[in-house]
Formats: structure tokens, C-alpha cells, sequence
């Protein structure tokens, strides 16, 4: 069995996948804050005493916090169950969302009023673009999908004058329809910048 888990976002979304790729067991929450308390008892729910072979976990960009929270645990069932590990790309993630036929731009928002932005084909979900990283009018000419997802969506669409903005948010129901080379990256994080902690460097 394949679990897939995301805490990249507001969300804290979790589902497992039987030998045959359907999806038998899924959760979403949109808790905001909190996935270090709440993603493993959500694991929890949705394994009901079940070990999976394989573990797919979202990398990101997205929160920083979040992002560790999910690698973290991600590391840490795979020891126990002795699974392989793979990361998954969070913004091809929250692109599936869309359920579109057409380009869908995925946009994040990050720290500093700047957003993550990525565009992908709405079938299948390959990248278009590169992961870009900057405020909204910065990132406003780095997209042409019209329509854009994503908790940064309406910062982007208002920034660029046009298109459609829609809220959404991840889902790990979505996992096994990103195409393979978006799923099967290093579980390490993908920051898509640096964060705002450094480590002091001696004089």
C-alpha cells in the first residue's frame, strides 16, 4: 500500500492507495496551524492499523514549517515500516485540484507578502514552468494560465489584471495522477528560497 501525506499548505491532507493505485482511505482538513499535532493522528484515521510499503510525501515549496513537519514524519514511518520514501512536488499537487483541461497556474503564498508560483498542463500535470518566488507584481508576467489556484490566486490574478482566481488547496487523493517525475523526488525539502533563519558565520 501507498501513503501519500502534504502539510505544505493550510491543509493537512493524507491518503492511502492499495497495490492497484485506487485510493481507499482519504482526509483533508484545512487547519491553518497545528499539523505537527495533527498529521499523525490523521495518519492514524486513515491507516486503521494498516503499514504501507511506500510513502510519498510532500516537499514543497510551500511553509517552511509545514514542509519539515511532513518530511519529518515522513522519515520516521518509513524507518518503522520499513517503506520506501519518495517526495512529490506540492504546487503539481495543488494544481490537480483544479481538475482542469487547461494550463492552471499553482500560487502560494509565502513569506513576506511573495508568492510560489508554478504553472503546469491542467491533463497531466506536467511543469510548464520553472518554480518562481517573488511578490505579486513580480510574478504577475511569469504566468499566462488564466486560471490560478491557490492561496495566493487572487494576490496574482488582482497583480496581473486578468484571469480567474480560485482558492484551493492540496489534496493527497490527487497524488498518483502527478506524472512520475513529480513524485518521485528526494524527500528533502524544496524551499524555492532561503529561509529567513541563518546560521551565524564566524568573523
Amino acid at each position: 500500500m501507498l501513503l501519500a501525506f502534504d502539510t505544505s499548505s493550510a491543509a493537512c491532507t493524507v491518503a492511502l492507495f492499495d497495490g492497484d493505485g485506487r485510493c481507499v482511505a482519504s482526509a483533508d482538513e484545512v487547519i491553518g496551524r497545528g499539523h505537527a499535532e495533527r498529521l499523525m493522528p490523521l495518519i492514524a484515521e486513515v491507516m486503521e492499523g494498516r503499514a504501507a510499503t511506500h510513502i510519498l510525501v510532500g516537499v514543497g515549496p510551500g511553509s517552511f514549517t509545514g514542509i519539515r513537519v511532513a518530511i519529518a514524519a515522513a522519515h520516521g514511518l518509513a524507518i518503522g515500516w520499513d517503506a520506501e520514501l519518495a517526495g512529490m512536488n506540492s504546487l503539481a499537487l495543488l494544481a490537480a485540484s483544479a481538475g482542469a483541461d487547461q494550463s492552471v497556474a499553482a500560487a502560494v503564498l509565502g513569506g513576506h507578502g511573495e508568492i510560489f508560483v508554478q504553472q503546469f498542463d491542467g491533463q497531466s500535470l506536467r511543469a510548464a514552468s520553472e518554480v518562481s518566488n517573488a511578490g505579486p507584481a513580480d510574478v504577475a508576467g511569469m504566468t499566462k494560465a488564466r486560471l490560478v489556484v491557490g492561496s495566493g490566486a487572487s494576490a496574482l490574478v488582482e497583480a496581473r489584471g486578468t484571469g480567474e482566481a480560485r482558492e484551493a488547496w492540496p489534496s493527497a487523493a490527487n497524488a498518483l495522477r502527478l506524472p512520475k517525475s513529480l513524485r518521485s523526488l528526494p524527500a528533502r525539502p524544496v524551499y524555492a528560497r532561503a529561509p529567513d533563519a541563518r546560521v551565524p558565520v564566524a568573523a
